[in-house]
């Protein structure tokens, strides 16, 4: 152990986080503590921290389903919730012949196709986010598992080779309803891009684009998953269907994590026969909805 740690007492260092609101504060402390390089440096970390930014930004990644994951000032922390979605995307996958071909769109630091990738073998993997802080970030993170990042709006972002050879579209859009971005804790709304939250009056804007405009995209039987709230998933199914693909939605409710699961109809199969486009789903302490 570097010897100025020797002058930092760690009670002192949690004592300080607590007071700024940090509610896990001595792990914080310890995180905190074991990234410095230096008194300089965990002074100018602690100050970021109590100023209200972001642990994960303060150390400069986030551990997320095992991995560690590049984030930055000014771009989305990827949420523990959001697991669900990449244990769906790994399950559904496994039955996909060949090398599959996944889409991480809305990507922001590429979390969701980092970790597909690494839980479900060799993907052709593609991403993509409006933002251009959050593109060069997940280009970072997914240089090495050869995954390829493009800033662009949805869709417009995906080269035109693509249409129609999507296994699995992974999205994460926004879908904090505009007026409740207020009542986020700070570290989010104040630290976070809002167009990574915010999803429209009723939270679905961004869903309902990302929703119809699937279909043209995936491969027959291909899947789509959303990532949305409780409260929201009636009207996040709605979307999915209204873009013609069979919904599903998947809770987990000790995570508060819900996934809707959009397939489209595989060759040969009549868009209005649900049970023949209903893929198996596994949910760890939840329930499956039809």
């Amino acid at each position: 152990m570097p010897p100025w740690r020797d002058d930092v007492r760690p009670t002192s260092l949690a004592a300080r986080l607590r007071a700024a609101g940090c509610v896990f504060a001595e792990e914080e402390a310890a995180a905190l503590l074991a990234a410095a390089t230096g008194p300089d440096t965990l002074a100018a970390m602690v100050a970021r921290r109590v100023a209200g930014e972001p642990l994960e930004t303060v150390l400069g990644w986030a551990g997320f389903c095992g991995l560690r994951v590049a984030v930055g000032p000014g771009v989305f922390v990827p949420r523990q919730r959001t697991a669900l979605l990449v244990e769906q995307a790994v399950a559904l996958l496994r039955s996909v012949p060949g090398t599959p071909v996944v889409v991480d769109l809305c990507c922001g630091s590429g979390a969701v196709g980092l970790a597909v990738a690494a839980g479900a073998g060799p993907v052709e993997l593609h991403a993509a986010d409006v933002d251009p802080v959050a593109v060069d970030c997940a280009r970072r993170n997914l240089a090495a598992v050869g995954g390829r990042v493009r800033q662009g709006d949805l869709y417009a972002a995906l080269p035109d080779g693509l249409r129609g050879r999507v296994n699995l579209l992974a999205v994460n859009a926004p879908y904090v309803p505009s007026a409740a971005i207020a009542s986020m804790p700070p570290e989010a709304r104040d630290a976070e891009p809002w167009t990574a939250l915010d999803g429209g009056p009723d939270g679905t804007d961004l869903q309902r684009r990302v929703a119809g405009g699937a279909r043209s995209w995936l491969t027959p039987g291909g899947v789509l998953l959303l990532e949305t709230s409780a409260g929201q998933a009636p009207l996040t199914a709605a979307v999915v269907r209204t873009g013609g693909l069979h919904a599903t939605v998947v809770r987990d409710d000790e995570r508060d994590a819900t996934v809707v699961v959009g397939t489209a109809a595989p060759d040969g199969v009549s868009e209005s026969s649900p049970s023949a486009l209903t893929h198996p789903v596994t949910v760890r302490d939840g329930s499956v909805t039809p």
